[in-house]
């Protein structure tokens, strides 16, 4: 099933999400739920607060990456490893970050027609439980790292626009706002948290 995809401005995306358990409901559905939501919305990653649950849960699916890299270009070293990244991440700790910083132009689907270049650490070490519930550690780099960084930082109450100077979420503030209201004009199911409130 595609759920709406909350918008900016939602106080769920601005919350730090808890961690769940094995009795957690429906866990199965939900995940294949937000797998199908994040392909609907052309996404590589979704995390539980965009689909309006404050829990530690992602999902990734890097290759988009690795087909871009099909069409002629020259390989791109940080896209390595991209076509069978596909991961459920549960309740997940980033234990270390290392390497240089460098600098990607991010999007989110909880902040359409938004992009902008976010600096992040190269490498990272995570560790989390998969859809089965087993453990599970594993070192990342390049757009591997960067997504589950971005994706993490959703748990956490962080989003990408977070990471930017003041002034350029100053420049951003009217952008955000009709996000947050609504007008924009997207290509997969929202839920924009002022019309939320003028329904109720």
């Amino acid at each position: 099933m595609i759920l709406p995809i909350v918008a900016y401005g939602d106080p769920v995306l601005k919350k730090r999400a808890e961690e769940i358990d094995e009795q957690y409901p429906d866990l199965k559905e939900l995940i294949a739920n937000m797998f199908q939501t994040m392909y609907e919305a052309d996404g590589v990653g979704l995390a539980a607060p965009q689909i309006g649950q404050s829990i530690r849960l992602f999902v990734v699916d890097g290759s988009p990456f690795a087909e871009d890299e099909e069409e002629g270009q020259d390989p791109d070293p940080k896209a390595e490893g991209m076509e069978d990244f596909k991961r459920v991440f549960i309740n997940p700790v980033i234990e270390e970050e290392g390497g240089e910083e460098w600098g990607f132009n991010e999007g989110c689907l909880s902040i359409p027609k938004i992009r902008e270049e976010v600096y992040r650490k190269e490498r990272l070490t995570i560790s989390y439980l998969d859809e089965n519930w087993k453990e599970q550690k594993e070192e990342l780099d390049g757009y591997r790292a960067r997504i589950v960084q971005h994706e993490y930082d959703h748990l956490e109450g962080v989003l990408f626009t977070d990471h930017l100077s003041p002034l350029k979420r100053r420049l951003l503030t009217k952008k955000l706002a009709n996000i947050s209201k609504g007008e924009i004009s997207v290509n997969y199911r929202m839920r924009f948290p002022v019309l939320s409130k003028r329904k109720k």
